[in-house]
């Protein structure tokens, strides 16, 4: 290298500017499934609900109220929420009050 163009290292962050990562909803067809599972639960059944348009903090939110609405506990996992037991009926009715389009899937 020429004495003119020295290799510099710095750590300061100057005009470097990094694009914010805007969180994506979720891909879906207009209808949220309900679902009841089992597999790797020690045979405790889920209730999982898929296919909801929502951003993450939504998701959490709507799932909140459905916990309070059906008294048992739950998650939100890999965008689907995971209402703990065969709650599947109540879930169905309350999210069809809300204005969701709702099937039921699997057996």
């Amino acid at each position: 290298m020429s004495e003119d163009n020295r290799l510099v290292y710095s750590t300061d962050k100057g005009r470097v500017e990094t694009p914010e990562a805007q969180p994506k909803r979720a891909a879906s067809d207009g209808v949220v499934r309900i679902q009841r599972e089992t597999k790797g639960r020690k045979g405790k059944g889920v209730t999982l609900i898929t296919g909801l348009p929502l951003l993450p903090d939504e998701m959490k939110a709507l799932a909140k109220k459905l916990k309070k609405h059906c008294g048992v506990g739950g998650s939100v996992k890999n965008e689907c929420i995971e209402i703990q037991g065969d709650q599947r009926d109540n879930c169905k009715v309350w999210l069809e009050k809300e204005g969701y389009t709702v099937k039921l899937a699997g057996g």
